[in-house]
């Protein structure tokens, strides 16, 4: 990695659209200076069209990649959820290690050239087809570092804590050998897999799995455990995913499972909530007080059937979009402020079992959403921010870089130089202002991807919207989904 320097003639800043803005980064791919209104020097590397911040992925199972498209058939009178996860652990039981590393890389590749420069990756593929550990505990863990590193994603690791198949500690099902681990092994695991992650530059956290599969005591001793390793360290949870949780939840402990949460466990700006699909109104305002960033993943939440998230209501505050002055954990003012408005909370995308990966779709669909329950367009546009793409990028990039627990907030001095041209000579695109090339790289560009290059801290990893290694990555990927396949999943 080296030093560099870009000169953008557009170029989304947190605080909105700027001109003839000039950045510098450190060897270290972290921003050393943005300047608006610069001239740029003679030789300087110019971007081709306006200059994103690079999207960070909150959400992603990599090796259901392998099996998209291929659970779109009716298995029972009324399919939902419940019976497509009965298909994913079919999946799951004939992963090979090799074949989780072909996936994973394949996907990573295609989220680059997709506008995702980093993924948080919930990893609860841990042992054997058998349930054993493999003799290397953290087998499965390395192959995505390896994968991702392969790809030039940024990436966070979070191991999955799993250990019951329902509220009040019911037995682990035939189907979830592999993702059973005791609180004590994975603390293990988290200090096993520390020094590998420092050593590419990834960072690394927990994922209780949800509520009906990590009883009280083991959540409790487990965020325990990972703050003495860590106390910063990203957490991220699903829940209240599908109305069968809540209404188990509410049998269980006579709480709803955001409520619940709440109301027994740390949550604050660490945390990520996934999916918090059902919620309530006190649910909505308690959990965005805490900091707590939502994780949206519309595309999947709507292959599934899950339901739609209230956004409004979520970022209800005073609505002037202004940056929340407290920095989070590791991210700047600017990064959590871009999340988050004043009173509001904050939010990002993920492409979780990746039917799509596409982080334009991803924000077409959040919003398509709220105006199909809303009946009224552009839900998402603030006071100060009327242009709603722009509106959605800013916010689900703050919301990102906050669940990554990694300075990726955008383009901002003391941030990852995570940055995307957008192709300005592409039919779409050409001819637009910048503010309307972002608006119809959203809503207009379909699946044609209007991208030029991607940068991951400062290096370009896309160029003239290839990955160098995508033949390759789309070879092996190919591979690994044929042999299981042919083995029956």
């Amino acid at each position: 990695m080296s030093a560099g320097s870009l000169f953008a003639d557009h170029a989304l800043l947190p605080g909105g659209w700027a001109r003839d803005v000039r950045l510098d980064w450190d060897a270290t791919g972290r921003l050393t200076a943005v300047q608006p209104g610069a001239t740029p020097e003679p030789g300087m590397p110019r971007a081709e069209g306006p200059l994103l911040p690079g999207m960070p992925n909150l959400h992603s199972h990599a090796f259901q990649r392998g099996m998209a498209g291929l659970t779109e058939y009716r298995a029972e009178a009324q399919d939902s959820f419940w019976s497509w996860r009965s298909l994913m652990y079919r999946f799951a039981l004939r992963l090979r290690p090799a074949q989780l590393e072909a996936i994973a890389f394949g996907l990573y590749v295609d989220m680059l050239e997709a506008g995702y420069t980093a993924v948080c990756e919930f990893h609860y593929v841990h042992h054997d087809t058998d349930g054993h550990p493999y003799a290397d505990d953290a087998e499965l863990a390395r192959a995505l570092l390896r994968a991702a590193q392969r790809a030039g994603i940024g990436l966070t690791l979070l191991p999955v804590l799993y250990q019951t198949s329902g509220f009040g500690g019911a037995a682990p099902a035939e189907g979830q050998r592999r993702f059973i681990r005791s609180t004590a092994s994975m603390l293990r695991l988290l200090e096993t897999l520390r020094p590998a992650c420092e050593a590419q530059g990834a960072r690394l956290g927990l994922a209780p799995h949800s509520l009906r599969a990590v009883p009280p005591e083991a959540l409790r001793d487990a965020l325990a455990g990972l703050a003495a390793q860590d106390a910063t360290a990203p957490i991220h949870i699903h829940i209240a995913e599908q109305t069968k949780e809540v209404d188990d939840c509410l049998a269980w402990s006579g709480q709803r499972p955001v409520a619940w949460l709440l109301d027994h466990a740390p949550v604050d700006a660490r945390w990520c909530l996934v999916h918090a699909t059902h919620m309530d109104a006190d649910e909505y305002r308690r959990a965005a007080a805490t900091g707590a960033v939502a994780g949206l993943c519309p595309t999947t939440e709507a292959n599934l059937g899950d339901g739609l998230f209230d956004l409004p209501r979520w970022t209800a505050g005073d609505g002037d979009g202004e940056a929340d002055p407290a920095a989070r954990h590791g991210a700047s003012s600017a990064a959590s402020g871009a999340g988050r408005r004043r009173g509001g909370g904050a939010w990002g995308i993920g492409s979780d079992s990746h039917a799509c990966v596409d982080a334009a779709e991803e924000l077409l669909m959040l919003e398509y959403g709220q105006r199909l329950v809303r009946r009224q367009r552009n839900v998402a546009a603030t006071a100060a921010q009327p242009e709603v793409a722009t509106a959605l990028w800013l916010s689900a990039v703050g919301g990102g870089a906050q669940a990554s627990g990694r300075a990726l907030g955008g383009l901002a001095v003391g941030q990852q130089a995570d940055m995307l041209v957008l192709d300005a000579a592409h039919p779409v695109l050409a001819g637009l202002e910048a503010p309307q090339m972002l608006s119809a790289h959203v809503f207009a560009a379909g699946r044609q991807r209007p991208l030029a290059h991607a940068y991951v801290a400062g290096r370009k990893t896309v160029d003239a919207g290839h990955h160098p290694l995508r033949a390759e990555a789309q070879r092996a990927f190919v591979q690994a989904r044929r042999e299981l396949l042919a083995g029956g999943a």
